[in-house]
């Protein structure tokens, strides 16, 4: 085992499913922080014999004490925090999605700050919602340090994230890299605004028809390539309070259509060109660069592939929901 420890809160979503994927495969003692006990999506990334050697600890990430326990009786020495409500939940009870996304983050800082040297890293997810529609900005590409204007409560939460990390370093030291992923797509990725080109995929898969209900010009990461970002960006034990863009992939949805379909030649994919998602696409990620080096990225159509080939598995075991293609 290395000697590495890392904690992964919300480890029970898509993300986290891949993150502790990835950390398992290493050989990285990982624990699991988050209120859901059922490893719903990591059953669908991982092997029973995988998922038997991390640690569950259920714990809600708005309860500080909760979050501390399990920072320091996990001996983390890294800590990826995903814990959070998407657009939206958040919409339906903005109060709850400031508890949980909020609140829940600064917890998470809190309590490395209090450990100490014992943490070595942090990375935290942020999100393009933080920014603002495409038409605000003029100078392309959009930088980390672009004006942020949300136009969600979710992305609100996420900007107030992202100044409570920065205060976090400028009073108490405490280091941190927030990631802004876009449209992250593979296996587990069910619930939230951007999800309906994994679920196209997934119709694929199941041979179903699947109509996206955006279009436009987006930026595409493949969830193993977030999760080893992720990871990465823990590992680098960055001095600061930085935050990064995502790039990878920017493609029309069309052009995502038409990889599909040169995969999956019989797919019924379609998609609505004349509503484009508010957030710009066209984002400089230098500064993830700078921290990383090289950006884990999957070429699009050997992502693609590799998705439908996972999809196509499930679908066929009977482990996968097709209830969200409806």
């Amino acid at each position: 085992m290395s000697e590495e420890r890392f904690l992964v809160t919300g480890a029970m979503g898509c993300i986290g499913a891949w993150v502790v994927r990835q950390l398992v495969r290493e050989g990285v003692e990982t624990a699991v922080f988050d209120l859901a006990t059922e490893p719903a999506r990591m059953r669908l990334v991982m092997n029973e014999d995988e998922i038997s050697r991390v640690r569950f600890i259920q714990g809600d990430v708005t309860d500080l004490a909760a979050v501390q326990q399990a920072v320091m009786e996990s001996g983390a020495t890294h800590v990826v925090h995903l814990a959070g409500l998407q657009v939206p939940f958040c919409r339906a009870n903005p109060p709850l999605g400031a508890a949980v996304n909020v609140v829940g983050t600064v917890n998470v800082l809190q309590a490395v700050r209090q450990a100490g040297a014992q943490v070595r890293g942090l990375s935290y997810a942020s999100s393009v919602a933080a920014l603002g529609p495409d038409d605000y900005y003029a100078q392309k590409l959009v930088a980390d340090d672009a004006r942020l204007r949300p136009d969600t409560l979710y992305g609100v939460y996420k900007m107030a994230n992202e100044h409570t990390a920065r205060v976090y370093w400028q009073d108490w030291g405490v280091g941190s890299v927030g990631l802004r992923p876009y449209i992250v797509y593979g296996v587990g990725r069910d619930q939230g605004l951007t999800s309906d080109l994994a679920k196209a995929i997934l119709a694929a898969a199941a041979n179903r028809s699947f109509h996206i209900k955006f279009g436009g010009t987006v930026a595409l990461q493949y969830t193993a390539d977030v999760a080893a970002i992720f990871i990465a960006a823990a590992r680098a034990g960055y001095q600061g309070a930085a935050v990064c863009n995502l790039r990878n992939d920017v493609v029309s949805v069309a052009d995502f259509v038409s990889v599909l379909k040169a995969v999956a030649p019989s797919a019924e994919i379609t998609y609505q060109a004349d509503n484009n998602l508010p957030f710009p696409a066209d984002l400089d990620d230098s500064g993830l660069r700078a921290i990383l080096g090289d950006v884990p990225h999957t070429e699009l159509e050997t992502a693609v592939r590799e998705s439908l080939a996972q999809f196509s598995d499930l679908v066929a075991s009977g482990q996968v929901d097709l209830g969200q293609l409806d």
